[in-house]
């Protein structure tokens, strides 16, 4: 077992959705590295309400048995990919709220994203490397991004192509770096009650 737990979080919900492909190959590509051990977190297993809490719960932990079981898998680890489609030049609504929901068991770790769409995603990312500095998430700068006209087969069955193998290379090893060094820092903090 690695020394560093890193979540891919799955950030579509849709039935069917392209996503399910995209974020299996992520775990496959990461299982075959030592540094960190990769585990699937499937925001389907973890439903939750639209956020309206009265406060941001960087200031008040939230209370909704939901949210504490989401917030409860989030901070297993020490690092994150996500893996996001692109909706409207954005990322999903339901990656969003989770985001939203949540914030100290983020704090002062490290981040990569996946994305995908018809231009390979970029744009949803652009929207998620804002959201992520919020959250205090150390964000790498190799993103991986994946076509629907080119790495989907009638835009539905992935298969991305083995170029995309290098780039998962470097932005593994940078993730794996920043979650590392940053590890020391989150061990150590304490949240507010």
């Amino acid at each position: 077992m690695a020394d560093l737990k890193i979540a891919v979080i799955l950030g579509s919900t849709r039935e069917p959705r392209n996503g399910a492909a995209v974020a299996d190959w992520v775990v496959a590509k990461g299982a075959e590295r030592a540094a960190a051990d990769y585990e699937l977190v499937d925001l389907r297993d973890y439903p939750m309400p639209f956020f309206e809490a009265p406060v941001s719960p960087a200031y008040v932990p939230p209370t909704d048995p939901a949210v504490v079981k989401w917030a409860d898998k989030v901070a297993e680890f020490d690092g994150y990919v996500f893996v996001t489609p692109e909706y409207n030049h954005s990322f999903s609504a339901v990656l969003k709220n989770a985001l939203d929901s949540i914030y100290h068991p983020f704090n002062n770790k490290a981040a990569a994203f996946v994305s995908y769409g018809a231009y390979q995603g970029a744009r949803a990312v652009e929207q998620l490397r804002l959201v992520a500095s919020e959250l205090q998430l150390a964000h790498v700068r190799q993103q991986l991004g994946f076509s629907l006209f080119t790495d989907f087969e009638n835009m539905s069955t992935f298969t991305p192509g083995p170029q995309h193998d290098a780039s998962a290379d470097i932005m593994f090893t940078q993730l794996e770096a920043w979650t590392g060094a940053l590890k020391s820092i989150h061990a150590n903090e304490t949240v507010p009650a």
